[in-house]
């Protein structure tokens, strides 16, 4: 999203994962993605280095925050989501490998280690860091959408509006449309 949103011309290589690349794993033994090689040789190998480096290039919509609060408050959300959500996610999108707790437990886990504060600072500010988008929206929003299609239903119900009203501004923008569209049939398009 950020590549896109400063546009940022980059090569997309769909990778599999269970078949890693050969080229990918010379530029980036560590094998994961995504991975970014630049134009002088150099490898960023973590999502929010990549979007710095985009958004260092162009900022259009003004996603990096002058203000040093801001900048901790957004990293403290991005950390947040890192450690205690994604881990949380992960058992609850995958319920079955942790049968120690329902899906439903793993769920509750999950609300109550980020999402409900998630949702109570959104229905305050609109976003983030107030009313308008920024990195850390950027960053964390493709969780919360993972964590919204493991249970459809349960998550258009369930009493997170500003959580529903934050994460539909995002998936239903041109943005993330253009960033979605498939370019070939087989990778997600950038121009």
């Amino acid at each position: 999203m950020a590549l896109a949103s400063a546009r940022v011309a980059v090569q997309v290589c769909e990778v599999a994962l269970r078949d890693k690349p050969p080229d990918m794993l010379a530029i980036s033994p560590k094998g994961t993605v995504p991975v970014l090689q630049l134009a002088d040789g150099r490898v960023l190998e973590e999502s929010i280095a990549i979007m710095f480096w985009a958004l260092g290039q162009s900022d259009p919509q003004s996603w990096l925050r002058d203000a040093p609060a801001d900048a901790s408050l957004a990293q403290e959300w991005v950390n947040r989501c890192d450690t205690q959500f994604k881990p949380l996610l992960d058992r609850y999108k995958y319920a079955t490998r942790h049968p120690e707790q329902t899906q439903a437990e793993h769920r509750q886990q999950a609300l109550n280690a980020f999402v409900l504060a998630l949702n109570a600072r959104l229905r305050d500010h609109g976003h983030l860091l107030g009313e308008a988008p920024c990195w850390a929206d950027a960053a964390v929003f493709p969780f919360v959408r993972q964590f919204a299609l493991v249970e459809p239903s349960w998550f258009a119900q369930a009493a997170l509006p500003d959580l529903r009203r934050w994460l539909g501004a995002w998936v239903d923008g041109d943005l993330f449309h253009r960033v979605m569209a498939r370019q070939d049939g087989n990778a997600p398009g950038f121009s």
